[in-house]
């Protein structure tokens, strides 16, 4: 049986099964928010739609005014490469 593609690393895949959280902070997917099982994937998955910057700084541990710094330097970034 051939396995869906979903986008999810195996370690994402074992703690959704699980149903616990991951331990990995080294891993390049980890954030701390235990609603997400402290998944970035995981977190993408379950999202509704679109965050507001103040929604994405809370889940990052983030200010308001650094979210929107990154963002303003990102589409910065982006324009040039248009």
């Amino acid at each position: 049986m051939k396995k869906k593609d979903d986008g999810l690393t195996d370690c994402a895949r074992s703690c959704l099964k699980d149903g616990r959280t991951c331990k990995e902070k080294e891993c390049r997917k980890w954030i701390d928010h235990r609603e997400d099982l402290n998944c970035c994937l995981i977190s993408i998955r379950n999202s509704v739609g679109p965050m507001t910057l103040m929604e994405t700084g809370k889940r990052l541990g983030l200010s308001f005014v650094r979210i929107r710094q990154i963002e303003k330097r990102a589409l910065e970034k982006l324009s040039k490469r248009l």
